[in-house]
């Protein structure tokens, strides 16, 4: 008798394992569909899916195929909406979801405006976000664009910004960058801004423990071979460690050189 309950049991457990296996894709709608690949269960009977659910909501697609497409047109989604799919399936197979991109945030924003006040606030207005995507700030330096700070996205239609930025003296440029899944960046016009804030300099030309600036500045120290081995903010760079040679700094908005004793 035992052994017949153990058996039922197996028999019990193993056809409510077969259906309790899921896939969850999450991410916004950006008006395209996703396709999946559906192979036969396990068992040769059937396809492996049996249910997909958008939102909480049962899917009329049809599942009973090799192939499908979960069509997000029956759900009165908006342009980046949050976007929560569930393919229940069977647990013998494995449906593949054959383009997951089309829910990951893509960069949309246009810039409406965009400016620096005096006090280093950087202020901007963006339209046409589709998903919450980081807004790298991005400040030209040294012949180069670096990047100063980053504020993340809220995703919306239309959205106010505001960033600390660290001026040099005379003129300025700053702007944002977005990067989705594709890797590629999106980036804004630059916006100019001229820093009244006088002129730093450095000494001492020789250093022995460290070089001294006239006011607080970003900085970068460069070896001979291109390597950078200081960099941060502040009126001064500790270079007691650096071995004795000549080495190029970057500050405020000019390149020079020391040399370390």
């Amino acid at each position: 008798m035992k052994k017949i309950l153990n058996t039922l049991l197996a028999v019990a457990l193993s056809g409510y394992s077969a259906y309790a296996a899921q896939i969850i894709i999450e991410g916004n709608y950006q008006g395209k569909n996703l396709y999946i690949s559906n192979p036969y269960a396990g068992s040769g009977v059937g396809f492996c899916v049996y249910e997909v659910y958008v939102n909480d909501k049962l899917t009329t697609d049809e599942w009973n195929s090799s192939a499908f497409e979960v069509d997000f047109t029956n759900f009165s989604l908006k342009s980046g909406d949050k976007v929560v799919v569930r393919i229940k399936h069977k647990d013998d197979c494995k449906p593949k979801v054959l383009n997951p991109e089309v829910l990951k945030p893509k960069s949309t924003f246009e810039i409406v405006a965009m400016k620096v006040d005096k006090d280093g606030s950087m202020n901007w207005k963006a339209k046409g976000e589709t998903g919450k995507l980081a807004y790298v700030v991005e400040q030209f330096r040294w012949n180069k664009w670096i990047k100063v700070t980053e504020v993340q996205g809220k995703g919306t239609e239309n959205a106010d910004y505001t960033a600390k930025v660290v001026p040099h003296s005379g003129e300025n440029k700053f702007r944002v960058k977005q990067v989705d899944f594709s890797g590629s960046p999106r980036y804004s016009e630059p916006v100019k801004f001229r820093s009244m804030s006088k002129e730093i300099t450095f000494s001492p030309q020789k250093a022995d423990k460290e070089v001294v600036f006239s006011d607080d500045t970003m900085f970068e120290v460069w070896d001979q071979y291109g390597n950078i081995v200081k960099k941060g903010s502040g009126a001064k760079v500790d270079v007691a460690s650096l071995q004795k040679g000549i080495y190029y700094l970057n500050f405020d908005n000019k390149t020079d050189k020391f040399v370390k004793k």
